[in-house]
């Protein structure tokens, strides 16, 4: 086969596995589905359990337990099984990945001060979950770096591939879409389960005072603190009553740091 006819076949497969890949974000983004749900699950796992294996993990039980506490009235708002690492270490990060894993690194705790703000990065993590940012990135970074051949030929997903995009879901960035869509995401989470929205306002405010000019790894993708701090706040009357409505309902969690 000719070089040319090789490219345009790989083109014709690609746009056809675009067009039949292509997914809705809860807010209404499309986005590129190569992955399906169980496959994505053994890549947080298996990116999870290497993490565990790399990391040092935090033994303070009060901490722990402060952690636990804030992810599980979060988790609870979406239902599921979810394992909550707190990991011993200055950085200053959190995430979640496909699967119910969420990993808490203790540095984020002196800038997440309270119960509310450490909802409001839980909450944030937990959205990319939900609307299936990671799923996007691997199939994104699957097509532009093995090619669509590889993927139109198998129904499934190879050991290696897994292996693979297990990595891809430690070292890719989100992108300024998937962070924004997760701050609001995460933002009307938080307040379902009883915390103050408007503490992840302040969240970001730390953020930036924290940053010194060089932002902490949470802050290293855009968009910029500025740019969230604003629309966060401007999301704060649609969020609110769910707020004031979750208290009514009994919704006061409690968690101590």
């Amino acid at each position: 086969m000719s070089t040319f006819s090789l490219r345009t076949l790989c083109l014709t497969t690609i746009t056809v596995l675009t067009l039949a890949a292509c997914a809705t974000s809860p807010t209404g983004r499309h986005q590129l589905r190569l992955v399906s749900d169980t496959e994505m699950t053994q890549m947080g796992i298996t990116a999870f359990d290497e993490l565990k294996q790399k990391e040092k993990l935090s033994t303070d039980a009060r901490t722990n337990a402060y952690v636990q506490c804030v992810a599980n009235a979060i988790t609870r708002e979406i239902g599921g099984t979810w394992e909550v690492q707190v990991f011993d270490s200055k950085e200053v990060n959190a995430f979640a990945l496909p699967g119910g894993k969420i990993g808490v690194y203790t540095g984020l705790l002196k800038v997440a001060t309270t119960q509310d703000q450490l909802a409001a990065v839980l909450g944030h993590e937990v959205g990319h979950v939900q609307a299936g940012h990671s799923a996007a990135r691997v199939s994104n970074q699957m097509v532009a770096q093995l090619g669509v051949g590889i993927l139109a030929g198998s129904t499934g997903i190879s050991p290696e591939m897994i292996g693979m995009g297990a990595n891809l879901l430690l070292v890719l960035p989100n992108s300024r879409g998937d962070e924004s869509e997760s701050d609001i995401i995460g933002q009307k989470l938080m307040a379902q389960a009883g915390f103050d929205p408007a503490q992840a306002v302040q969240l970001w405010n730390n953020m930036a005072k924290a940053s010194s000019g060089a932002p902490p790894q949470m802050l290293s993708t855009h968009p910029s603190s500025d740019t969230r701090i604003r629309d966060l706040s401007k999301n704060l009357p649609n969020v609110t009553p769910i707020y004031q409505q979750a208290r009514a309902a009994g919704k006061k969690p409690g968690c101590t740091p």
